[in-house]
């Protein structure tokens, strides 16, 4: 896909795409419609007419799995694949096979980055740099303003000159500066961390549009190193065109719809947030580095892609499955004793993930759970709740399954880790404190050992209000209010109603095991290890705690979190009264979800 309007041209002739004429806000009309939009599987959605701007914008391009298939076809898939199965038979091959992979050869010509001597991002420029006539969009009522939500990011690094493209949400503060907010693992952050060591600027271009490839290399969980660009090249079957910066130092892609273009001062911070993010909170206000823009370069008829986070499904959980199934196999290469790895887009990704393995040797499963939160670069090391199992015949996206599987074969007192005092997801605010937090660790490898209960039929035990069954082994129990009783965890743990039980999820509707998506997102969101892992009792030996079942993960909402994502009342009530003119043919649905969780539905 050679560029954005080559895929929204494709997009418009498959019927996946709708133009909305009729003028609207910025300011959280065009979030309010794109959520009801993709919560109900629809289109992606062309603003033409967006009051106080100079361009129009798109969103939802990626919200199905149709759309993701589009726009990057089967090539990159089928490539990969064949490049694993070479690197595999590499000791064995003969010639004669080697010549029947020659098409592979022909592909990877094509793979790299090609400098030309113009390209459609320089065709226009700002007089000077005016940030608010550009579109870009404010989604939740608590967001500290309006926000580039698919910046390609492009550094590099101040001494070696390796580049890095990243996505990372930049906020608008005024007509020529940015808010890049870095978080801890971030390859460009790296760079500035360089380049403010040295007492120097870092020279930054955030790119906005290009081929969908652009962005999903910025979003792919490559080790650190590793070229976006190159994956970009891989996945869109041609060389990357870059051109001069006629005023700058860094290169620009060629096919891009906006290059914005300026550096990043050392040592210079300022407030950045909040924002409504993925995880279905806000994150909250933090201070963060700044670019100051020096030109605003765009190509003429440009489009201005975007897109909304907040609970799944939004796009990026489409296209987080599409990258993990694209990277599987390169996975298994890298990793040839890790059969299988799923993150689980239901609860942020980084939340939880499980990984199939097979043990050789007594205890083996710890060194591939050390393998993937060691994971140097790579988004893995940021895993909250790892989930190490044998099951390899399993699909991993079916999480009731797969802890069936585990909670069959774990010997809880040497089978269950938490790990304290480590660096997590900066959004994630279960932790004492921001960037703080710690790791659990799951292990159920071998044979059963138990038969795992089914059904409850037990009285409540002693101040919960409701039970349900989420699988087998395991249910949740609707606790009293955590203000009310911050340590009814340990006090169920003891309880004989549920002591036949070996898994318990402590939260505050149990009816939530009705969606599966729902629950996840539910708990892992809510969820510290060091700090909500209760048992019936606790040994040490060893200097290793010994759990013993019940095991209680408290999952309550706890006092001090940031608040779950809620739309706007007043913007709400304008879109519901406005759908017809968004929509005169009346060809797309959208309901009024407040909450956000009809999208649930559609996912479980």
């Amino acid at each position: 896909m050679k560029n954005l309007q080559t895929f929204i041209g494709l997009l418009e002739a498959e019927g996946e795409l709708v133009r909305i004429a009729a003028p609207v806000s910025s300011d959280l009309e065009i979030a309010e419609i794109h959520r009801r939009v993709i919560s109900a599987g629809g289109p992606a959605l062309l603003f033409e007419n967006i009051k106080g701007s100079d361009f129009p914008a798109v969103t939802n391009l990626f919200g199905t799995s149709r759309r993701v298939d589009l726009a990057f076809g089967k090539r990159p898939d089928q490539f990969l694949k064949e490049l694993v199965k070479i690197a595999e038979e590499l000791p064995t091959l003969s010639p004669r096979k080697l010549w029947s992979h020659r098409r592979l050869a022909r592909e990877g010509l094509k793979v790299g980055l090609r400098t030309v001597r113009d390209g459609p991002v320089l065709a226009c420029r700002q007089p000077s740099p005016n940030l608010e006539r550009l579109p870009l969009i404010k989604t939740w009522p608590e967001d500290g303003g309006h926000f580039v939500t698919l910046p390609l990011v492009y550094t590099e690094h101040p001494i070696t000159g390796q580049h890095n493209l990243g996505m990372y949400r930049i906020q608008r503060h005024d007509t020529c500066t940015l808010g890049v907010h870095w978080q801890i693992q971030k390859g460009g952050g790296f760079h500035y961390h360089v380049a403010e060591k040295q007492d120097n600027a870092l020279p930054l271009a955030l790119f906005v549009g290009g081929p969908p490839s652009l962005i999903l290399s910025a979003i792919a969980p490559l080790p650190e190193g590793v070229p976006e660009l190159i994956l970009t090249s891989l996945l869109q079957g041609s060389k990357v065109k870059r051109v001069r910066d006629p005023n700058g130092s860094l290169p620009l892609l060629a096919e891009a719809e906006f290059a914005i273009v300026g550096h990043v001062p050392p040592h210079t911070r300022k407030p950045e947030g909040p924002f409504g993010d993925h995880y279905g909170y806000y994150s909250l206000r933090h201070d963060y580095p700044v670019l100051e823009v020096n030109n605003v370069y765009h190509r003429r008829g440009a489009i201005f892609p975007a897109t909304v986070v907040g609970k799944p499904p939004q796009e990026d959980f489409f296209l987080g499955n599409y990258i993990q199934e694209l990277m599987a196999p390169l996975s298994r290469l890298v990793m040839p004793s890790i059969k299988a790895i799923w993150s689980y887009g239901e609860s942020g990704y980084h939340c939880l993930s499980s990984i199939v393995i097979e043990e050789r040797y007594p205890r083996e499963a710890m060194k591939f759970a050390f393998r993937i939160l060691g994971e140097d670069g790579g988004q893995l090391s940021l895993t909250k709740f790892l989930v190490v199992h044998d099951g390899e015949g399993l699909n991993l996206k079916d999480f009731r399954k797969v802890l069936e599987h585990v909670l069959a074969r774990i010997q809880f007192e040497t089978d269950l880790f938490v790990i304290a005092n480590l660096a997590m997801d900066t959004l994630d605010y279960t932790g004492p404190a921001v960037n703080e937090g710690s790791k659990g660790i799951l292990v159920g490898v071998g044979p059963p050992k138990r038969n795992l209960p089914v059904d409850f039929a037990g009285p409540l035990p002693k101040g919960a209000s409701d039970v349900q069954t989420y699988c087998a082994g395991c249910l949740a129990v609707s606790g009293p209010n955590y203000n009310r009783d911050p340590s009814y965890g340990q006090t169920l743990a003891c309880d004989t109603a549920i002591s036949k039980w070996p898994l318990i999820f402590l939260v505050d509707d149990a009816s939530i095991v009705a969606n599966n998506v729902r629950f996840l997102w539910t708990t892992m969101t809510r969820f510290e290890p060091a700090a909500d892992v209760h048992a019936s009792a606790v040994n040490y030996h060893r200097h290793h705690p010994c759990f013993t079942p019940p095991v209680i993960l408290d999952c309550r909402l706890k006092p001090g979190f940031p608040d779950e994502l809620v739309a706007d009342e007043r913007i709400a009530q304008r879109v519901t009264s406005r759908w017809s003119e968004y929509f005169p043919e009346g060809n797309v649905e959208g309901e009024e979800d407040m909450l956000g969780y009809s999208g649930f539905a559609r996912m479980d």
